[in-house]
């Protein structure tokens, strides 16, 4: 087995993984960081496929109280509000990173400021991008950076196990896989950031790239870290429905369509959003995507069992222009989006759910940080459209300097328990010693049955069908084969590991599901169709013992606003106090009353 050293090993090459390397670097140049990544660097991932851009308070009128506001409501009083924060203050900082030290083209507006755009779910038009390309513009700039800097990498090296110190004390390192060789690596490091990404791909129509499989949820349950929030899976409004022949099915029109004023259309030719939420087509993601499925459910559905989205009431070339990547996607699958209607229907998107974690991306074990989609916390029972590709930077950014900072004051000899390491080697290799099989019925077994009982509306009696069935085709797959007499880009061999993983998330997501007796965001029981107390909010714990979950509920902490207030009113009334102390200092002097901050309501 090949054997590397590092001080730092970053896994995922997102926008956390990439920015925890820079700053990292940044805070101890003489420290060695290797970044490790499934596919190759600045090619693959999340991060990359963002369309619709990135919400930070910049403008006039807006301000970081009112994006925090925005996040904490739609996520339905269920974030950790110092996580929450964390995300709205420090991605006023990490945007003019991006533009002034990285090196990001962001779309303007003719007085030069950055030009921000509506989005669904918020209060203001706060989203700054770049057309419909602003993941591609922040990988690109991200990726040159870390090739310039000769920050090292394992391209094509996927994450297979956490692998603890022979004291138990500490993280050792990580076993991985060279998919070009098919070798095992373990990888001994003082530090270890787990920036894999989720990627809901267990669902029938989902939108994140054929790589992502949950690599780092699966690895961290096996761990036995806790995870919270894992019932909470967004589905994106508007995925592209192009029919079985294509794998664009699923791919995501973006947000900006809808914030622009963009209308679904069901089969019979009408709006009906506006019978579900006041904000039509701009409510949440949670609420649209529900919407859109009642009318499926209802048969208003279009011949490939979606909706319509139209764009031509707002002028052809305007939507030309505005959405050029939207445009050229719809038509290589033969829509006309400016002109015309495409098909859509919802599509798995985004995890809030993930790893317990810290404000400085620290978890309970040392010597192991998360950032990303990987934790669990920041977002609730749901994520604002553009407040993703924030938190990925912005926490990537903080781990890469606390990890400059943690590693030189905890550095010693770690010495990885080798009894793991073969007890996972073997975990990998258990397919490769039984008569090859077909992976392909499992896959779909998968796809159907999280997209009809652990989807987008849930019961009871859809969950507890779930579990049962998951259990029986984790045992199908454990039953099935590959082909393993050459193991060089085996794709059979990755794709049976993607299923193991797959199967184990979306059992700790069904179990999450079930315990959450109420509807919070994107989470709806029909049999317990009610919030619950906002004041009582609970969010949903597990973690995994022995093969079995062990589950917990735990008080949300309302640190910075509870139900019913609102920071905005501590904002409006300092700032009334600051204007009636002007005035009185402008009209008598010492004398002038000054107004005081009345509580939050």
């Amino acid at each position: 087995m090949r054997r590397i050293d590092t001080d730092i090993l970053i896994l995922g090459s997102g926008g956390a993984g990439l920015f925890a390397a820079l700053h990292a670097q940044a805070g101890a140049p003489g420290l060695r960081i290797t970044v490790a990544v499934k596919g190759l660097l600045g090619k693959c991932g999340c991060t990359r496929m963002v369309q619709g851009g990135y919400n930070v308070a910049l403008a006039q009128g807006d301000s970081v109280e009112r994006h925090f506001m925005d996040t904490i409501e739609g996520g339905k009083w269920l974030s950790n509000q110092d996580l929450a924060w964390t995300l709205v203050t420090r991605a006023v900082e990490r945007i003019r990173e991006l533009e002034n030290e990285l090196g990001c083209f962001f779309d303007r507006n003719p007085d030069g400021t950055l030009k921000q755009k509506a989005f669904a779910g918020q209060t203001f038009d706060r989203t700054v991008h770049k057309g419909d390309q602003t993941g591609i513009e922040i990988i690109n700039r991200l990726a040159e950076q870390v090739w310039a800097r000769g920050i090292a990498r394992l391209e094509e090296h996927r994450a297979v196990e956490f692998v603890m110190a022979r004291d138990g004390g500490r993280l050792a390192g990580v076993l991985m896989i060279d998919m070009r060789s098919g070798e095992f690596v373990f990888v001994r490091a003082q530090a270890v950031l787990l920036a894999t990404g989720g990627g809901p791909t267990m669902y029938k129509y989902h939108t994140p790239s054929g790589d992502k499989s949950c690599d780092g949820m699966a690895m961290a349950l096996r761990a036995g870290l806790t995870l919270r929030d894992m019932e909470m899976v967004q589905f994106h409004p508007t995925g592209l429905l192009a029919g079985t022949h294509t794998r664009m099915t699923g791919t995501v029109l973006e947000e900006g369509l809808r914030g622009a004023g963009g209308y679904l259309i069901g089969a019979d030719g009408e709006r009906f959003m506006q019978r579900y939420d006041e904000r039509a087509e701009r409510a949440t993601r949670d609420i649209v995507s529900r919407s859109m499925f009642r009318e499926l459910r209802a048969g208003n559905a279009t011949p490939n069992g979606g909706v319509w989205l139209r764009m031509d009431h707002l002028g052809p070339d305007s939507v030309r222009q505005r959405f050029k990547g939207m445009v050229e996607r719809c038509a290589d699958c033969g829509f006309d989006l400016a002109g015309g209607q495409v098909e859509v229907v919802p599509t798995a998107h985004y995890m809030m759910g993930g790893v317990m974690f810290e404000a400085d991306c620290s978890t309970t074990v040392p010597g192991l940080f998360v950032a990303g989609e990987d934790a669990g916390g920041v977002h609730g029972a749901n994520r604002l459209g553009g407040n993703g590709v924030a938190n990925s930077t912005v926490f990537g950014g903080i781990a890469g300097e606390v990890l400059a900072q943690w590693v030189p004051r905890n550095a010693r000899s770690v010495e990885p328990d080798e009894a793991q390491i073969e007890r996972a080697v073997a975990r990998c290799k258990e397919p490769l010693g039984r008569p090859a099989g077909d992976l392909e019925p499992i896959r779909e077994a998968l796809y159907e049955l999280m997209w009809r009982d652990v989807g987008i509306i849930r019961d009871s009696e859809g969950l507890l069908r779930a579990r049962d069935a998951l259990v029986e085709i984790g045992a199908q797959l454990d039953r099935t084969g590959v082909d393993g007499r050459d193991l060089r880009f085996n794709l059979s061999w990755h794709d049976w590991l993607n299923l193991q993983n797959l199967t184990l998330v979306s059992r700790a997501i069904t179990e999450s599901a079930l315990m959450r007796e109420n509807s919070r965001g994107a989470h709806f029981r029909e049999d317990f169709p009610e919030p619950g107390d906002l004041d009582t909010s609970e969010y949903m714990c597990l973690s995994l013992r022995d093969g079995a979950f062990e589950t917990s509920r735990r008080r949300v902490q309302f640190t910075r606003v509870k139900p019913g207030q609102s920071l905005l009113d501590n904002t409006a009334n300092a700032a009334a106090a600051a204007d009636a102390g002007t005035r009185a200092g402008a009209g008598g002097g010492a004398g002038g009353a000054t107004a005081s901050a009345a509580p939050m309501k």
